[in-house]
C-alpha cells in the first residue's frame, strides 16, 4: 500500500475519500496522529499529517521514529512524503515543485535510528542514494501524465529549526551544496530506510531561503501561506495519478 505523509500546508488530502481513522501504538511511542485511511479513485491509500492534524507539532519534536513504524506496520511498503522547503539554488523560485535526490543532515538530538538498543546488532543500512530511484521515477511519469512541471533532482539540506535560518547559515549550506532547505527530511528518510520502505519526497518550495530572491527581511506569511496552497493542488494532481500507477 502507499502511504502519504503530508508536511505544513497538506494536513489532509480533498481527494482522499475516507474509510477510517484508526489509533496506533507503537514501541516507539504515539505517532502525530491517527492513520487516515481511505481511497483516491477507488485505490486505497493512507495518510499521516507529519505535524498533526491541527499542525501543531514542530520539526524537532515530530516523532519520527514512531510515525514511520506505524505506517510500516499497517502495510505501506512506498511512501512519499510532502515537505515546504525553502529554494537555494536559483530556478527553485517559490510555487516550484521538485524532487530531491540527496541529502544533508544537519540536525541534532532527534531519536533517529530503531537500531539503538542493547538487544539489537549494530546494523549500517545502506543511505548512498536516500531516496528510492523506482518511487522517483513513479512520480516524474505522474507528474508528467498530470501535466504538473516538477523538477527532477536536488539536494535536501535539514536543518534543526523551528527558527528559519540566518543568511550566513544559507551561504554555508549552499557551499555545502545544498539546493533547498527543510526541517522534516531527517531522520525521516533514513527510518524509512532502516524498515525497508522505498521513500521518496515531493519537495514544495514555498519561500525564498535566507538571503537569495531578495528575502533579507521577515518572510511574509501570507504569501506563503498562497504559495504552499496553490502548489499543493498541484501535488494533490500528481499524488492521484501515482496512486493510479501504484495499484496497476
Amino acid at each position: 500500500m502507499l502511504a502519504i505523509i503530508g508536511g505544513t500546508g497538506l494536513t489532509q488530502l480533498a481527494n482522499l475519500k475516507i474509510t477510517h481513522r484508526q489509533v496506533i501504538r507503537t514501541p516507539y511511542g504515539e505517532p502525530s496522529g491517527a492513520l487516515t485511511f481511505g481511497t483516491i479513485n477507488e485505490h486505497e491509500v493512507m495518510f499521516l499529517a507529519r505535524h498533526g492534524y491541527g499542525h501543531t507539532i514542530p520539526p524537532h519534536a515530530v516523532n519520527y521514529r514512531a510515525n514511520l513504524w506505524a505506517l510500516h506496520e499497517q502495510g505501506a511498503k512506498r511512501v512519499i512524503a510532502v515537505a515546504s522547503v525553502g529554494g537555494i539554488r536559483a530556478d527553485l523560485s517559490p510555487g516550484t515543485l521538485v524532487l530531491p535526490d540527496q541529502i544533508i543532515d544537519y540536525t541534532y538530538g532527534r531519536a533517529f535510528t530503531y537500531f539503538d538498543g542493547q538487544d539489537r546488532s549494530v546494523t549500517h543500512i545502506d543511505f548512498s542514494l536516500p531516496y528510492s530511484p523506482a518511487l522517483r521515477q513513479r512520480i516524474l511519469a505522474a507528474a508528467k501524465a498530470a501535466g504538473e512541471a516538477c523538477l527532477d533532482g536536488g539536494v535536501y539540506a535539514a536543518t534543526q529549526g523551528p527558527r528559519l535560518e540566518t543568511i550566513a547559515e544559507i551561504n554555508r549550506i549552499e557551499r555545502d551544496g545544498a539546493d533547498m532547505v527543510g526541517m522534516t527530511g531527517m531522520p525521516e528518510a533514513a527510518l524509512a530506510r532502516e524498515l525497508g520502505l522505498e521513500y521518496a519526497a515531493i519537495g514544495v518550495v514555498v519561500n525564498y531561503a535566507a538571503g537569495r530572491g531578495g528575502n533579507v527581511a521577515s518572510v511574509d506569511r501570507g504569501a506563503v501561506g498562497t504559495v504552499a496552497d496553490a502548489a499543493m493542488a498541484r501535488v494533490r494532481n500528481i499524488l492521484g495519478v501515482v496512486v493510479e500507477s501504484d495499484a496497476s
